[in-house]
């Protein structure tokens, strides 16, 4: 029981830290302030192909995608961005690195947030006007450090650390307090998933400016995934972080699929179908593995909570079940279906399956009446 009020007092302290960072509107998207964590992406396509740009950016959203982020690496594609921003169903963030006539071509073309880093775009008189166009339009900046390009100076000061980073950005949100310009988001983004957790937690207790969290460079789906899903989580649990990207090597809607489900182990994600399952051995009686695919794959485009077990043993079925709102056992000869860890009904191998997508969809129109 102790331990069990220790772990509750941990959340509600690591709830309290993320609230208690400043709010930032980034479009009509609320970061920091409160206890979610938005989930953002960012298009593959050129820019400047308007058609492709929406048509990813409409996938995203579809998957659950709330800020999407779009490179503007020339003229061509800052051009675009009025109508881009236009066409969106979310806020549109311009990715700029070191051209300040881009950031202010796309404050004027509404984009809800601007990423570039205000001590990289030359003369002060160039990050004045950024500033004062930002301003204006009441337009956020997200100041993006990233482990790989750190200024040479700060590396032979401090060397590749964390330390490095949180200085690195330090100078940037000293140019933007100092023109009094406090609208900010910050990143400190490593490949190293230890030094990114090492940056953000050194940063938090310095700033009270959101953090948008990720591992860069984090790779493949599955390396990029379980990179992501430690540095990410272990931040996340330390009440550090407002709204995060998996950053990964696949499709932009897999980072979609991962955050979601991320934040969904973590209690921060409420509108996903969680298939869980147990693990092989040599008790199973049934194509386990063939079933959790199938049952995957039906609740793919259901997006509601609801948490469905699939267990390969009889025996063990109801005790590893009563954590789920549904769930099956499957058999040699027979299955059983639970609901909250109880025996629901038996039913024969063939049944098994169809019977639980039934359910699934009896539970799914409840839930949309409930929501009418």
């Amino acid at each position: 029981m102790v331990l069990f009020l220790i772990g509750v007092l941990e959340r509600l302290i690591n709830m309290i830290n993320r609230e208690n960072t400043k709010k930032v509107f980034v479009g009509n998207v609320q970061i920091g302030g409160n206890n979610k964590v938005v989930i953002q992406s960012m298009t593959t396509s050129k820019t400047h192909n308007v058609e492709e740009t929406i048509k990813q950016i409409n996938q995203l959203y579809n998957e659950g995608c709330e800020i999407v982020r779009v490179a503007v690496l020339g003229i061509n594609d800052a051009n675009c961005l009025a109508e881009i921003v236009k066409k969106s169903p979310i806020p549109v963030v311009a990715d700029i690195h070191f051209n300040y006539k881009f950031a202010l071509i796309a404050a004027d073309a509404g984009c809800a947030k601007i990423r570039i880093n205000p001590g990289n775009i030359g003369i002060e008189e160039n990050t004045i006007a950024v500033v004062n166009k930002c301003k204006e339009k009441k337009i956020p900046i997200r100041i993006g450090i990233n482990s790989g390009s750190l200024p040479k100076k700060l590396v032979e000061k401090y060397g590749w650390t964390s330390k490095c980073m949180v200085e690195a950005l330090r100078e940037h949100i000293e140019i933007l307090e100092k023109l009094e310009f406090y609208d900010i988001i910050y990143s400190l983004k490593a490949t190293d998933p230890l030094m990114a957790i090492e940056a953000y937690s050194l940063a938090s207790e310095i700033w009270n400016y959101p953090a948008h969290i990720g591992i860069t460079e984090a790779g493949s789906l599955l390396n990029g995934a379980i990179k992501s899903s430690f540095g990410i989580g272990y931040l996340l649990y330390s009440g550090i972080g407002s709204t995060i990207r998996i950053s990964l090597s696949e499709d932009p809607i897999m980072e979609i699929k991962v955050a979601k489900k991320l934040l969904n182990s973590m209690g921060l994600y409420e509108n996903i179908v969680e298939v869980i399952a147990c693990p092989t051995c040599g008790r199973l009686e049934f194509g386990l593995k063939d079933v959790v695919n199938e049952v995957e794959e039906f609740v793919e485009e259901l997006k509601f909570p609801l948490k469905i077990a699939i267990l390969g043993c009889v025996v063990n079925g109801p005790g590893e079940a009563s954590q789920a709102d549904i769930g099956i056992a499957g058999g040699r000869n027979g299955g059983i279906i639970f609901k909250k860890g109880k025996i629901f009904k038996t039913v024969e191998q063939e049944k098994l399956v169809p019977e639980l997508k039934e359910l699934i969809l009896e539970y799914y129109d409840s839930w949309k009446n409930q929501q009418s």
